[in-house]
C-alpha cells in the first residue's frame, strides 16, 4: 500500500503551528511527513524558515510519524555535522527517518560568503558528501581533501539502523546520476511523462529503494479562492532550473514572479475546487510507480485542507 505523507513547509508557516499541524496531519491519517529545510523563504508572501533540525526533534518526538528532510551539505553544512545531526536522530528514532541530500540553492548557501559553484561542481561536492556521511554513520574516523575537508571526525553514537540517504531530482539527468548512490528518490510533481521518465532513469541506472513525489496541490471550496492561494504563495516556485537554484534573495524570486500567470502556476500546482479532481491526479501518480506521495498544501492555513483530504481524498487512495 502507497504512503501517504503530509508535507511540512518551514518556509510558509511559523514552526510551532507547523508543529501543530502536522500533529493534526497524524490523527487525521496521514502515513508520514517531510519537510523542507530552508534559512529563507521562496517569496517574502511567504514570511518563515524555522529551522528543520530543532523542528525534527520535536515532531519526531511528539508524533509516531516517519519523518524526512530536504537538506544540502558542502557548503552552509559540512557534511559532518549533517552526519552528526541525521545521526542522532536515527538514534533516538530509529527506523523513522531519512534525508535528501541535494547540491543547494544559492537562496540558503550564499550566507557563507563564498562562491556558488556551477552545478557540475556543486553534484561532484555532494558525492563527496555523501561518501563522508556513510562512512561517520557507519562508525568510521574520517579524513577526506577534495571540494569538502574532514580531518579526523568520528561520530560517538552511531545509530544500529542507518538512516537512508535520499536523492533529490527534478530532471531525468540528475535521477539517473543518483541511482549509483541514493538509496531512493523524492522529486516533485510535473509532467507525468518527464516523471516517467525519471523513475526509468533511476530504475534503469539500478537504483534502489522507494520513489517519493511531492505533490504541490491547492484546494479551497471554491476554485477562485483555490487560485488565488497558489499564485499568493507559490507562483515563485514556477521557473525551471537553474532559476531556482541561481538566485540568492527572497526579493529576487518575487520580482521574478512578477508576469507569472495562471497557465504557468498551474503547470507547477494541482489547483482545483473539487477534491476528485485532486484524487484523480494523485491516483495517476501511483500509476506511474511511485511509492510514496507527500502531499504539500501551498496555503499557509492547513487545517481545513488536512480535514477535507482526511474525509474524502485518502480513504479513496487506499
Amino acid at each position: 500500500m502507497a504512503i501517504i505523507g503530509f508535507h511540512a513547509s518551514h518556509e510558509q508557516i511559523g514552526p510551532a503551528q507547523l508543529l501543530a499541524d502536522v500533529e493534526l496531519a497524524e490523527q487525521a491519517g496521514f502515513d508520514a511527513a517531510m519537510c523542507s529545510d530552508h534559512i529563507e523563504p521562496w517569496s517574502a508572501h511567504q514570511g518563515h524558515s524555522g529551522y528543520a533540525w530543532s523542528w525534527l526533534g520535536a515532531a519526531l518526538a511528539r508524533t509516531r510519524l516517519r519523518f524526512g528532510v530536504v537538506t544540502a551539505p558542502g557548503q552552509r553544512y559540512h557534511p559532518v555535522i549533517t552526519a552528526h545531526a541525521s545521526a542522532t536522530l536515527a538514534a533516538m528514532f530509529p527506523g523513522r527517518f531519512w534525508l535528501a541530500l541535494g547540491s543547494g540553492e544559492n537562496l540558503n548557501e550564499h550566507i557563507t560568503g563564498g562562491p556558488w559553484p556551477p552545478k557540475e561542481v556543486r553534484q561532484q561536492r555532494l558525492e563527496e558528501c555523501v561518501q563522508v556521511i556513510r562512512r561517520l554513520h557507519a562508525g568510521e574516523e574520517v579524513t577526506h581533501h577534495g571540494l569538502v575537508d574532514v580531518e579526523q571526525a568520528r561520530l560517538w553514537d552511531v545509530p544500529e539502523a542507518r538512516p537512508p540517504l535520499i536523492a533529490p531530482a527534478v530532471s531525468v539527468e540528475t535521477a539517473g546520476r543518483s541511482a549509483a548512490w541514493a538509496d531512493g528518490l523524492v522529486t516533485i510533481n510535473q509532467d507525468p511523462g518527464r516523471l516517467r521518465r525519471m523513475l526509468e532513469a533511476y530504475r534503469g541506472a539500478g537504483g534502489r529503494g522507494p520513489a517519493a513525489l511531492q505533490v504541490h496541490l491547492s484546494w479551497a471550496p471554491d476554485e477562485a479562492e483555490a487560485l488565488a492561494i497558489a499564485w499568493d504563495q507559490w507562483r515563485t516556485n514556477v521557473f525551471a532550473p537553474p532559476v531556482p537554484w541561481d538566485l540568492a534573495k527572497a526579493e529576487h524570486f518575487d520580482d521574478a514572479a512578477e508576469q507569472v500567470g495562471e497557465e504557468q502556476l498551474r503547470h507547477s500546482v494541482n489547483i482545483s475546487a473539487h477534491t476528485g479532481q485532486h484524487l484523480e491526479w494523485l491516483q495517476e501518480y501511483l500509476e506511474l510507480g511511485f511509492d510514496e506521495l507527500y502531499l504539500h498544501f501551498v496555503g499557509q492555513h492547513q487545517e481545513p485542507f488536512i480535514k477535507t483530504f482526511a474525509d474524502e481524498v485518502l480513504p479513496q487512495l487506499r
